[in-house]
């Protein structure tokens, strides 16, 4: 099997020797090595670093927008000079602060947090724990990072375009973002964007499927693959299944905005007390339903990895198999399932009628209890364990609590009664930040931390890891909680301003306070940096398992070679064998014989 994928990988450089794995045939030149590779590894950590970049990058965009609610209309310091071409006198216009906004959703989600957790931890973690050479389809696999880098590529640039970037929130609400079509390019540009992120979606998620279905290793029946490994699968279904309504959806608006078409354009529609004469028989409606219908599922697909690591981190920080390993499983499948019938409660103020919204409210409900089996098995598996708090499990303890915040506040959000209040206000932006900033960004902080070393052969520094931590933990609490509180007293979200309303200044404190912590946010991501490029390179070596873990990808050597595993592993037993009786060390690997073989 390993010769057969060299063979794809060292395709057409040479015909003769393959067996030696790169003993005597040409060296692979350092484009073809590394810049357009096929190799799971290399394209797992171009994803990454790639995906890190555009976090950063969103992230700033939220910290310039944080200046303009705090302090609204003063001149932002630094920046607002710095580009007077963006910031007029320095200060942000509402357009301005609209496209910020759109764009943070955008880049963060689509850019940042899928790209990472699966384009990055999934192809670089899931053939190793699965003991394959390589992903089914390595060329497949290097289009699909490609596909994603020219969307990312298109979607920045449409700052600079005529009209600047796209203005009509990270959803692209129909119509609003197909009567801007004559001065606003930016929003054209986004749909291109995302049309190229979903190709590159849709071609990893088959990858992954064919991959973790053929290429196991012998013996690694299904359940006995590591909980994350299952995470990516499941998720990889998500992908496939809800990715392409999306995809028809903007190619659909992409026609409304440049060929005059009317897919979402409805009859009769007034703009500026000018009767719109192009528009006629569509449905702004149908855009929300293929909208959405993609955007609950993204939510698990920002999720589901997230738990895997977690659960990964967990199984070896706390030298215990996790409990509930089958339960957990049948979880994430019927979350998995569910995530496709709920998208209808992002609309509960359409007007669908009491019975559709009766059934949303219902399956909404229903979607919960898997999170929180998956939450409890986890914290079960903490019970009376000697844990290890290292760097990765702190960010892993911390997750839970986290998520368990967003999964509660997203109750209210899900009955009618209570949405209707709540929805388009700042608590609907605290309830899914604390999913996806505390919930999924520090699960991927924390498989930073953990597979590290794996990936380079070297250790980040444990201190500088836990300052990292602290500060983090501290501050996105201090950014995201008075989001609560200002969506309780009606605050609306996409407000530049929200002193203009009675309701608006009088939570105007918390606004500032929700600034800085956000600033603070950002500041203390500065010893993570600093870590992670000081110990690529100056980092302590350790071995090829320095967790002592339990799954194969700790078999491999560190950083593991083209075809990844010395020998072929063979799989003897479940993923978290640890504290066997009767077997010398606490942890018993997969792939080492012995006792019940």
């Amino acid at each position: 099997m390993a010769q057969h994928q060299h063979k794809g990988g060292g395709h057409g450089h040479d015909h003769h020797h393959h067996d030696d794995h790169g003993a005597g045939h040409h060296e692979l030149s350092y484009w073809r090595k590394y810049i357009f590779s096929v190799d799971h590894k290399i394209i797992g950590i171009q994803y990454g670093l790639t995906a890190l970049c555009f976090l950063f990058f969103g992230f700033s965009l939220m910290m310039i927008m944080r200046w303009q609610l705090a302090y609204p209309n003063k001149p932002i310091p630094v920046i607002g000079s710095l580009f007077p071409s963006f910031f007029p006198g320095g200060a942000m216009a509402p357009e301005m602060y609209n496209a910020f906004g759109a764009m943070h959703g955008t880049i963060m989600v689509f850019l940042g947090v899928v790209p990472m957790l699966v384009g990055a931890f999934g192809n670089y973690v899931m053939p190793l724990q699965i003991g394959a050479p390589d992903m089914a389809f390595p060329k497949l696999n290097m289009m699909s990072y490609w596909v994603y880098f020219c969307g990312g590529v298109t979607m920045l640039a449409s700052f600079f375009v005529k009209g600047g970037a796209a203005q009509s929130g990270w959803t692209s609400y129909a119509p609003l973002s197909v009567i801007t079509q004559p001065h606003q390019w930016g929003q054209t540009m986004w749909l291109i964007g995302m049309v190229f992120l979903i190709t590159s979606s849709l071609l990893g998620s088959i990858n992954f499927i064919t991959t973790i279905v053929q290429l196991r290793a012998k013996g690694l029946t299904m359940f006995r693959l590591p909980f994350f490994v299952w995470a990516q699968f499941v998720t990889s279904f998500l992908l496939l299944l809800a990715f392409p309504p999306l995809e028809a959806a903007g190619i659909l608006q992409l026609m409304d905005r440049v060929a005059g078409t009317s897919f979402f354009m409805p009859e009769g529609l007034v703009v500026s007390g000018q009767m719109q004469s192009y528009t006629g028989g569509g449905n702004p409606l149908l855009w929300q339903h293929l909208f959405w219908f993609l955007a609950h599922p993204e939510v698990y697909v920002l999720i589901l990895p997230a738990m895997g690591m977690v659960a990964e981190i967990i199984a070896s920080n706390t030298r215990k198999a996790l409990w509930g390993y089958r339960t957990m499983v049948y979880s994430i499948i019927f979350l998995g399932f569910m995530s496709f019938i709920v998208w209808a409660h992002h609309m509960f103020i359409t007007g669908m009628g009491q019975k559709m919204a009766a059934f949303f409210a219902t399956t909404t409900m229903i979607i919960s209890i898997p999170s929180v089996v998956i939450l409890t098995a986890m914290v079960i598996t903490l019970h009376g364990a000697s844990i290890r708090f290292n760097v990765p499990m702190l960010f892993a303890l911390a997750f839970l609590p986290m998520f368990a915040i967003g999964g509660l506040t997203g109750l209210p959000l899900g009955l009618p009664v209570s949405d209707i209040q709540l929805h388009d206000t700042y608590y609907v932006i605290g309830h899914f930040h604390y999913v996806v900033a505390p919930g999924t960004i520090f699960a991927i902080f924390a498989g930073i931390y953990f597979w590290f070393p794996k990936a380079t052969g070297r250790m980040m520094n444990e201190a500088l890891g836990k300052v990292h931590f602290v500060l983090s933990f501290i501050f996105i609490n201090v950014a995201f909680m008075p989001m609560f509180f200002q969506g309780l007293a009606g605050v609306s979200r996409r407000l530049a301003d929200q002193t203009g309303y009675a309701h608006g200044n009088a939570v105007q404190g918390l606004t500032r306070m929700s600034s800085w912590g956000a600033w603070m946010l950002g500041l203390s991501q500065v010893p993570f940096i600093i870590n992670f490029f000081v110990s690529m390179f100056a980092g302590r070596k350790v071995s090829e398992n320095p967790w002592e873990s339990t799954t194969l990808e700790w078999s491999a050597p560190s950083p593991p070679p083209h075809g990844n595993f010395k020998s072929t592993p063979v799989v003897h037993r479940g993923p978290y064998e640890y504290g066997v009786p009767g077997i010398a060390k606490d942890y018993f690997p997969q792939h080492q014989a012995g006792a019940e073989a």
